[in-house]
Protein backbone atom coordinates (compact mmCIF):
# COMPACT_ATOMS: atom_id res chain seq x y z
CA UNK A 1 0.00 0.00 0.00
CA UNK A 2 1.10 3.51 -1.05
CA UNK A 3 2.61 5.85 2.11
CA UNK A 4 0.04 8.06 1.74
CA UNK A 5 1.38 9.50 5.48
CA UNK A 6 4.75 10.49 3.30
CA UNK A 7 2.69 12.83 0.67
CA UNK A 8 1.20 15.12 2.90
CA UNK A 9 2.42 18.55 2.89
CA UNK A 10 -0.06 19.60 6.00
CA UNK A 11 -0.92 17.40 8.62
CA UNK A 12 -2.07 19.05 12.00
CA UNK A 13 -4.46 18.24 14.75
CA UNK A 14 -6.46 21.63 15.04
CA UNK A 15 -7.57 22.92 19.18
CA UNK A 16 -10.20 21.55 20.72
CA UNK A 17 -13.70 23.71 20.51
CA UNK A 18 -17.24 23.10 21.24
CA UNK A 19 -18.60 20.26 19.53
CA UNK A 20 -21.73 21.66 17.17
CA UNK A 21 -23.34 18.13 17.77
CA UNK A 22 -23.07 17.35 21.40
CA UNK A 23 -23.47 20.51 23.71
CA UNK A 24 -21.81 18.39 26.42
CA UNK A 25 -18.65 17.07 24.66
CA UNK A 26 -15.44 19.47 22.86
CA UNK A 27 -14.91 18.05 19.60
CA UNK A 28 -11.15 18.05 17.82
CA UNK A 29 -10.16 17.45 14.24
CA UNK A 30 -6.98 16.00 12.21
CA UNK A 31 -6.44 17.73 8.81
CA UNK A 32 -4.30 16.63 5.73
CA UNK A 33 -3.26 18.21 2.78
CA UNK A 34 -2.06 15.70 0.59
CA UNK A 35 0.17 16.72 -2.06
CA UNK A 36 -1.37 14.11 -4.86
CA UNK A 37 -4.72 12.74 -4.22
CA UNK A 38 -6.01 10.89 -6.93
CA UNK A 39 -9.36 8.12 -6.66
CA UNK A 40 -7.46 5.37 -5.46
CA UNK A 41 -5.80 6.95 -2.24
CA UNK A 42 -8.77 9.12 -1.55
CA UNK A 43 -10.98 5.45 -1.33
CA UNK A 44 -8.84 4.11 0.94
CA UNK A 45 -9.01 7.60 3.19
CA UNK A 46 -12.74 6.97 3.10
CA UNK A 47 -12.71 3.41 3.79
CA UNK A 48 -10.69 4.67 6.86
CA UNK A 49 -12.88 7.39 8.07
CA UNK A 50 -11.42 10.43 6.46
CA UNK A 51 -13.68 12.67 4.42
CA UNK A 52 -12.83 15.43 1.84
CA UNK A 53 -13.75 19.31 2.16
CA UNK A 54 -11.95 21.74 -1.11
CA UNK A 55 -8.13 20.25 -0.80
CA UNK A 56 -8.57 19.26 3.06
CA UNK A 57 -9.08 15.90 4.15
CA UNK A 58 -10.26 15.70 7.71
CA UNK A 59 -11.41 12.91 10.53
CA UNK A 60 -12.72 12.94 14.36
CA UNK A 61 -9.74 13.11 16.38
CA UNK A 62 -11.59 14.05 19.93
CA UNK A 63 -9.56 12.73 23.16
CA UNK A 64 -13.22 12.11 25.41
CA UNK A 65 -15.20 10.78 22.52
CA UNK A 66 -16.16 8.54 19.44
CA UNK A 67 -19.57 8.95 19.57
CA UNK A 68 -19.02 9.92 15.35
CA UNK A 69 -19.50 6.96 13.18
CA UNK A 70 -19.07 7.09 9.53
CA UNK A 71 -22.00 5.70 7.68
CA UNK A 72 -22.08 4.02 4.39
CA UNK A 73 -25.42 3.09 2.77
CA UNK A 74 -24.84 -0.72 0.63
CA UNK A 75 -26.54 0.27 -2.50
CA UNK A 76 -27.11 -3.02 -4.13
CA UNK A 77 -30.05 -4.05 -0.89
CA UNK A 78 -31.54 -0.75 -0.54
CA UNK A 79 -35.04 0.25 -1.17
CA UNK A 80 -36.35 3.08 -0.48
CA UNK A 81 -39.18 3.82 1.96
CA UNK A 82 -42.32 4.29 1.97
CA UNK A 83 -41.90 8.21 2.86
CA UNK A 84 -38.92 8.23 0.62
CA UNK A 85 -40.99 7.11 -2.34
CA UNK A 86 -43.38 9.65 -1.45
CA UNK A 87 -40.85 12.43 -1.81
CA UNK A 88 -39.48 11.28 -5.02
CA UNK A 89 -42.82 11.31 -6.55
CA UNK A 90 -43.27 15.27 -5.08
CA UNK A 91 -39.76 15.91 -6.68
CA UNK A 92 -40.69 14.82 -9.94
CA UNK A 93 -40.15 18.00 -11.66
CA UNK A 94 -36.98 18.82 -10.33
CA UNK A 95 -34.00 18.54 -13.21
CA UNK A 96 -30.96 16.95 -11.92
CA UNK A 97 -27.47 17.76 -13.66
CA UNK A 98 -24.11 16.21 -13.02
CA UNK A 99 -21.26 18.11 -13.74
CA UNK A 100 -17.96 19.14 -12.48
CA UNK A 101 -17.80 21.67 -9.83
CA UNK A 102 -17.79 24.93 -10.44
CA UNK A 103 -18.63 28.58 -9.08
CA UNK A 104 -21.10 31.02 -10.25
CA UNK A 105 -22.91 33.88 -8.97
CA UNK A 106 -25.83 31.49 -8.99
CA UNK A 107 -24.02 29.25 -6.56
CA UNK A 108 -23.19 31.97 -4.17
CA UNK A 109 -25.96 33.52 -4.13
CA UNK A 110 -28.11 30.19 -3.52
CA UNK A 111 -25.48 29.17 -0.77
CA UNK A 112 -25.60 32.60 1.29
CA UNK A 113 -29.40 32.37 1.05
CA UNK A 114 -29.56 29.03 2.78
CA UNK A 115 -26.88 29.85 5.42
CA UNK A 116 -29.18 32.82 6.13
CA UNK A 117 -32.18 30.56 6.57
CA UNK A 118 -30.28 28.53 8.88
CA UNK A 119 -28.95 31.58 10.99
CA UNK A 120 -32.31 32.02 11.50
CA UNK A 121 -34.00 29.08 12.03
CA UNK A 122 -31.07 26.70 13.55
CA UNK A 123 -28.73 29.34 14.91
CA UNK A 124 -25.57 29.01 12.67
CA UNK A 125 -23.11 31.68 12.61
CA UNK A 126 -24.00 34.15 10.02
CA UNK A 127 -21.04 33.69 7.90
CA UNK A 128 -21.59 34.88 4.21
CA UNK A 129 -19.38 33.49 1.23
CA UNK A 130 -17.67 35.13 -1.60
CA UNK A 131 -16.86 33.82 -5.04
CA UNK A 132 -12.97 33.09 -3.96
CA UNK A 133 -14.44 31.26 -0.64
CA UNK A 134 -16.60 29.20 -2.42
CA UNK A 135 -13.76 28.01 -4.46
CA UNK A 136 -11.43 27.37 -1.96
CA UNK A 137 -14.07 25.29 0.02
CA UNK A 138 -15.67 23.26 -2.63
CA UNK A 139 -13.76 23.06 -5.59
CA UNK A 140 -10.24 23.57 -5.05
CA UNK A 141 -7.86 21.82 -7.06
CA UNK A 142 -9.86 20.01 -10.29
CA UNK A 143 -10.23 16.77 -8.53
CA UNK A 144 -11.04 14.13 -11.74
CA UNK A 145 -13.61 12.13 -8.89
CA UNK A 146 -15.09 15.54 -7.99
CA UNK A 147 -18.52 15.68 -8.89
CA UNK A 148 -21.54 18.54 -8.72
CA UNK A 149 -25.25 17.46 -8.74
CA UNK A 150 -27.60 20.43 -9.69
CA UNK A 151 -31.46 20.72 -8.90
CA UNK A 152 -33.03 22.58 -10.76
CA UNK A 153 -37.04 23.99 -10.93
CA UNK A 154 -37.90 26.03 -14.23
CA UNK A 155 -34.47 26.33 -15.41
CA UNK A 156 -33.71 28.30 -11.57
CA UNK A 157 -30.78 26.44 -9.64
CA UNK A 158 -32.31 25.72 -6.01
CA UNK A 159 -30.34 22.85 -4.73
CA UNK A 160 -26.73 21.80 -5.11
CA UNK A 161 -24.45 18.52 -4.20
CA UNK A 162 -21.00 17.99 -3.22
CA UNK A 163 -20.19 14.40 -4.06
CA UNK A 164 -16.80 12.70 -4.66
CA UNK A 165 -16.87 9.78 -7.13
CA UNK A 166 -14.97 6.82 -6.79
CA UNK A 167 -14.71 3.09 -7.94
CA UNK A 168 -16.48 1.54 -5.41
CA UNK A 169 -18.44 4.30 -3.67
CA UNK A 170 -20.25 8.04 -3.97
CA UNK A 171 -19.27 10.20 -1.08
CA UNK A 172 -21.90 12.96 -0.24
CA UNK A 173 -19.70 16.13 0.78
CA UNK A 174 -22.17 18.79 1.28
CA UNK A 175 -25.81 20.00 0.09
CA UNK A 176 -27.27 23.27 0.08
CA UNK A 177 -30.68 24.53 -1.24
CA UNK A 178 -33.28 27.12 -1.52
CA UNK A 179 -35.30 27.25 1.68
CA UNK A 180 -38.78 27.55 0.02
CA UNK A 181 -37.79 24.24 -1.34
CA UNK A 182 -37.77 22.77 1.64
CA UNK A 183 -41.43 21.41 2.51
CA UNK A 184 -40.47 19.05 -0.47
CA UNK A 185 -37.70 16.92 1.68
CA UNK A 186 -34.90 17.97 -0.61
CA UNK A 187 -32.73 16.18 1.84
CA UNK A 188 -33.99 13.19 1.62
CA UNK A 189 -34.69 13.80 -2.53
CA UNK A 190 -30.82 14.75 -2.99
CA UNK A 191 -29.64 11.40 -1.19
CA UNK A 192 -32.23 9.34 -3.55
CA UNK A 193 -30.80 10.84 -6.13
CA UNK A 194 -27.60 10.17 -5.58
CA UNK A 195 -28.05 6.74 -4.92
CA UNK A 196 -30.17 6.35 -8.06
CA UNK A 197 -27.42 7.63 -9.93
CA UNK A 198 -24.83 5.48 -8.19
CA UNK A 199 -26.57 2.68 -8.77
CA UNK A 200 -26.81 3.29 -12.20
CA UNK A 201 -22.95 3.31 -12.28
CA UNK A 202 -22.60 -0.22 -10.51
CA UNK A 203 -20.72 1.47 -7.54
CA UNK A 204 -21.42 -0.53 -4.08
CA UNK A 205 -22.02 1.71 -1.43
CA UNK A 206 -23.41 5.93 -0.65
CA UNK A 207 -20.58 7.53 2.10
CA UNK A 208 -23.41 10.06 4.03
CA UNK A 209 -20.34 10.95 6.43
CA UNK A 210 -20.65 10.72 9.92
CA UNK A 211 -24.00 9.96 12.64
CA UNK A 212 -24.11 10.25 16.23
CA UNK A 213 -26.65 8.64 17.78
CA UNK A 214 -27.49 11.12 20.54
CA UNK A 215 -27.75 13.85 17.54
CA UNK A 216 -31.67 14.24 16.36
CA UNK A 217 -30.34 16.48 13.35
CA UNK A 218 -28.70 13.26 12.10
CA UNK A 219 -31.60 10.92 12.59
CA UNK A 220 -32.30 11.26 8.68
CA UNK A 221 -29.14 9.13 7.59
CA UNK A 222 -29.90 5.89 9.49
CA UNK A 223 -33.11 6.11 8.11
CA UNK A 224 -31.62 4.57 4.27
CA UNK A 225 -31.52 0.58 5.16
CA UNK A 226 -29.89 -1.36 5.01
CA UNK A 227 -26.26 0.92 6.22
CA UNK A 228 -22.69 -0.05 7.63
CA UNK A 229 -20.97 1.80 10.46
CA UNK A 230 -17.34 1.87 10.74
CA UNK A 231 -16.18 0.39 14.22
CA UNK A 232 -13.39 3.12 14.57
CA UNK A 233 -11.47 5.38 12.17
CA UNK A 234 -7.69 3.89 11.61
CA UNK A 235 -4.65 5.10 10.09
CA UNK A 236 -3.86 3.48 5.65
CA UNK A 237 -1.62 0.60 7.30
CA UNK A 238 -4.99 -0.72 9.32
CA UNK A 239 -7.27 -2.52 7.99
CA UNK A 240 -11.38 -0.92 8.52
CA UNK A 241 -14.22 -2.84 10.16
CA UNK A 242 -17.09 -1.94 8.93
CA UNK A 243 -20.42 -3.90 10.29
CA UNK A 244 -24.09 -3.94 9.39
CA UNK A 245 -26.13 -1.46 11.87
CA UNK A 246 -29.37 -3.41 13.19
CA UNK A 247 -32.51 -1.69 12.44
Amino acid sequence: MPDEQSNDLIRFVAEPSPCPYLPTESAQLEYRVPARLDTESLERLLERGWRRFGNYVFRPKCQACQKCRPLRIVLEEFHPSKSQRKALRRNQHIEVFVTQPHVTDEHVALFNLYHRDMAERRDWPENATSFQDYYESFIGRPFDFAREFQYREDGRLIGVGIVDVLKKGLSSAYFYHDPAWRKLSPGTFSILTEIEWAKSNSLEYSYLGYWIHENQSMDYKARFSPHQLLETCVDVDEEPIWALASD
